[in-house]
């Protein structure tokens, strides 16, 4: 009851809007070489040290409540109380999509916005370990990070990226275990069946689907991207294309690799069968595209394969075959034990099934808290809103950052 009644004391006595606008005025926009732009800043910057000051020596003398003060909203401060109250603890390490997630491509012009980046910036440097995980490949997400955060952050040995949905890890400075290949652990078998999904998906595509896409350049999975503005009504049309072309191949393939004397077509239709029936988005383009199967039976052998193998869909944005063995979990999981964190409480940020299983992850071992935008999946808004409701406006990943800004702040007044 005692935090309760401060910060309900701090929103109501202190103008900590005008606080927080100087704070992110003086975090978002660094000093320039431009004089005004100097000027700017620097009477932004000596506006926040007196409000601070006042703050902080009306609360007990310490910092928290002034942090809290400038950089989270009066709901931000009281969410992070219930999270403090359910849970006890400060997170400790940042899990975090990056599409549709940190950025949007509708709400952001797909970049990360800047005060995005410097609350990271602030997490890192109270020691918060930043783990990237994302479905694309590890060069892309290595260029944009650094153009965003900057060398030195990600390669101090307290960052990591999770490429390829889960395929590979990436962690600098941290010596024979910097880039970890999960992918060549994984049986011959499937390997041999993804050498020639890869080898096979563009030279057996249609030539429409071949000038309307393209491959990503991924080490291991096989992702199809459309050659349109992603979400884009024609970006849409062309992953949908892709996504039943991709489901068909595998069918044929994994027949072709078990040595089944059966027609193309069938080995097809028991690929169509079985991943209707595992995702709901599948099931939905298939019967648009009067794809759909219903095959008396699906021979054990070829099930056995199916079942480690996952084609996830992205509306708009691509069409992906990878290995369930392989996944953001295994990744996190990697990356976590490279960046040292015995006991880790995360917050898992994101919006696809794929980071639905990492929040299920992490609240089945008590190892943090998801949240997701308001356009996520409905798997993972369903996850979301039954456990801590964490759920932020899309293209606005800061303010469940603000949150969790303030949740880590209460947690050192223990």
């Amino acid at each position: 009851m005692k935090r309760y009644n401060q910060l309900y004391q701090l929103y109501k006595e202190f103008p900590t809007d005008t606080l927080r606008a100087y704070q992110n005025f003086v975090d978002v926009f660094p000093p320039v070489d431009s004089q005004i732009a100097l000027e700017q800043w620097k009477t932004a910057h000596d506006e926040i040290e007196p409000r601070y000051n006042a703050i902080k020596t009306a609360f007990e003398n310490t910092d928290a409540y002034a942090e809290i003060a400038a950089r989270a909203t009066r709901e931000q401060a009281f969410t992070a109380l219930d999270l403090h109250s359910k849970y006890g603890r400060a997170v400790n390490v940042l899990v975090l999509d990056v599409d549709e997630t940190l950025r949007s491509a509708g709400h952001t012009d797909n970049e990360i916005p800047r005060e995005t980046l410097a609350l990271l910036t602030e997490f890192y440097d109270s020691g918060i370990p930043i783990v990237i995980c994302t479905g694309q490949t590890l060069e892309n997400v290595k260029g944009f990070m650094i153009q965003g955060l900057g060398s030195e952050i990600v390669h101090s040995g307290q960052f990591s990226i999770v490429y390829e949905a889960g395929t590979g890890v990436f962690t600098p400075n941290h010596g024979a275990e910097t880039k970890h290949l999960l992918y060549e652990d994984l049986d011959r078998e499937i390997v041999a069946i993804f050498d020639q999904l890869r080898s096979r998906v563009l030279q057996e595509a249609s030539d429409e689907l071949r000038r309307r896409c393209h491959l990503q350049g991924n080490e291991f999975n096989v992702t199809m991207k459309p050659n349109f503005e992603i979400g884009s009504e024609k970006a849409v049309e062309i992953i949908d294309d892709a996504l039943v072309y991709e489901i068909e191949l595998l069918g044929e393939i994994v027949a072709e690799q078990r040595s089944l004397e059966t027609d193309p077509g069938e080995a097809s239709e028991w690929a169509r069968a079985f991943y209707a029936a595992e995702d709901a988005e599948i099931e939905a383009v298939l019967t648009d595209h009067d794809a759909m199967s219903e095959p008396e039976t699906i021979p054990e052998d070829v099930l056995d394969v199916f079942e480690r193998i996952d084609v996830a869909y992205y509306e708009g944005d691509a069409a992906e075959i990878g290995s369930l063995e392989l996944n953001k979990v295994v990744g996190v999981e990697a990356a976590i034990s490279v960046l040292g964190i015995d006991d880790p409480f995360a917050l898992v940020m994101g919006d696809s099934k794929s980071d639905y299983r990492v929040m299920d992850w992490a609240a089945e071992h008590d190892a943090g808290i998801g949240a997701a935008p308001e356009h996520a999946s409905t798997t993972v808004l369903e996850f979301v809103r039954e456990t801590d409701d964490l759920v932020f406006d899309q293209g606005r990943s800061a303010d469940m950052l603000r949150t969790i800004y303030a949740l880590n702040q209460l947690a050192t007044l223990e």
